[in-house]
């Protein structure tokens, strides 16, 4: 018997395992008529001190990135999913979407891509690693 979902979360950051992920995530949610969750994180790590300083810079990067996850969110509704919202937080983003996002989302199951779309962390083994290790429910990596 083939496990159904209720709730997924999808991680995005526009790399090309992300969006392989994204569209696979509105694949499953489709199947199993499941409300689909899209994250995305703002990454405090890529901005020098005197941006992180500014609260300007800052709410413009969030801004930017909230008009950003609207159209993943427009895509996923008008490809058929009918239950779909989206969400930002800020941090390291595996530790973000483990400790924080997954227990206020509660979902059955989190699709994430492989690679990272910049810095150190586009390797595999460290961002998706992480969250395959710890993440309290079912991980699907997609490369």
């Amino acid at each position: 018997m083939a496990t159904k979902f209720k709730r997924i979360l999808v991680g995005v950051d526009d790399s090309a395992d992300a969006l392989l992920a994204f569209d696979y995530a509105i694949h499953q949610a489709k199947q199993d008529d499941a409300e689909l969750v899209i994250i995305s994180i703002l990454e405090n790590d890529e901005m020098n001190v005197y941006q992180a300083l500014s609260k300007d810079y800052v709410h413009g990067e969030r801004k930017e990135l909230e008009q950003h996850i609207l159209k993943y969110q427009q895509q996923a509704q008008e490809a058929g999913v009918t239950k779909v919202r989206s969400m930002i937080a800020e941090g390291e983003p595996g530790e973000m979407i483990v400790k924080e996002v997954i227990p206020h989302v509660q979902p059955d199951l989190l699709i994430i891509g492989s690679l990272a779309k910049k810095g150190i962390a586009k390797h595999f083994g460290s961002q998706a690693a992480y969250m395959a290790k710890y993440a309290p429910v079912s991980v699907l990596v997609i490369r």
